[in-house]
């Protein structure tokens, strides 16, 4: 059994995960901060991806990526490097889909946050940036970490956009979900079973450690008060 589709995988999602880890927060701390009106316009320009058709999200990186439109072709002539085909543009794909998760997770938890301690901390005369990386990013932990476990879940997952900009290619662009869906083509079910059964594996590790997130974030209150 060739290993490479759960190595590719793995690297593709932790990738997009570090990606989404900071681009999300920045997102939702400096968005939730905006008017109504203009926050509400980019909270649907930020999350569109979570509810087009993953071929859609696709076909929009192929017009942006694409070695014949402006962003690749530049790309292409400069560094000469091809930012479709290839394993790391399952990263473009994966974050694209995967960040509206980490996106709104993150900024439902620091509109949650108690903003006495922002201004107890400005009283003091600690400076913002001390402010969000040593109070309200600790004080919004469970929310992050379970945002960026969904992040990593769906990046892992993805199979829609990865196929359409990075395709299948044994031992260079195959991902699990690719695999199976060409094992399955090929009526290789034994073979796309195990794979599945991977897939649920990790699946189910990552539900169960979010759910132990939101234990953690909502503890049961003793005596029933």
């Amino acid at each position: 059994m060739d290993w490479y589709p759960l190595f590719n995988s793995l690297r593709i999602a932790l990738c997009s995960s570090v990606i989404v880890f900071f681009t999300g927060i920045f997102a939702a701390y400096y968005i939730a901060k905006l008017p109504r009106l203009l926050k509400g316009v980019l909270d649907v320009v930020l999350t569109l991806p979570m509810v087009l058709p993953p071929t859609v999200v696709g076909y929009f990186l192929l017009l942006l990526l694409g070695p014949k439109r402006p962003l690749g072709a530049w790309v292409l002539a400069a560094f000469g490097t091809r930012m479709v085909m290839t394993w790391y543009s399952a990263i473009f794909a994966s974050v694209a889909v995967a960040f509206p998760l980490m996106y709104r997770t993150a900024r439902g938890a620091f509109e949650s946050f108690d903003q006495t301690l922002r201004w107890s901390g400005q009283t003091l005369g600690l400076s913002n940036t001390y402010i969000f990386w040593r109070i309200m990013l600790p004080a919004c932990k469970q929310g992050i970490l379970a945002g960026i476990v969904l992040a990593f879940a769906r990046a892992l997952g993805e199979y829609g956009a990865t196929s359409m900009v990075a395709g299948y290619t044994p031992g260079r662009t195959a991902t699990i979900s690719t695999t199976v869906y060409q094992l399955w083509r090929t009526n290789d079910e034994a073979l796309a079973m195990r794979w599945v059964l991977v897939n649920l594996a990790i699946s189910a590790v990552v539900l169960l450690a979010v759910n132990l997130l939101e234990r953690k974030r909502r503890p049961a209150r003793k005596g029933g008060a």
